[in-house]
């Protein structure tokens, strides 16, 4: 379905976007003043659940879009061919 190019690119976003958020979790966070209020990390607030379905509901919709994006590339690219056939007849 997919061309062994688009498969690559994919590969590399998802690649490189779980490496981004790899680093993003583990970077130190900043340490508060002698005497100053303590924050709750990044790490101690972070809900797995909520993350995996957000997540989750942002690639379907991210799915939803590039099929739908896809399908309109085809009709216009098929359109323009159809025409181009027409006129060199």
């Amino acid at each position: 379905m997919f061309s062994l190019r688009a498969k690559f690119v994919i590969l590399l976003i998802v690649y490189f976007a779980g490496f981004a958020t790899a680093i993003y979790m583990l970077a130190p966070t900043a340490q508060p003043a002698v005497g100053g209020e303590q924050t709750a990390s990044v790490a101690g607030g972070f809900d797995q659940g909520q993350f995996v379905q957000s997540l989750n509901s942002g690639l379907h919709k991210a799915v939803a879009v590039t099929k739908a994006a896809a399908k309109d590339a085809g009709s216009y690219i098929r359109q323009k061919l159809d025409e181009t056939n027409r006129n060199s007849k």
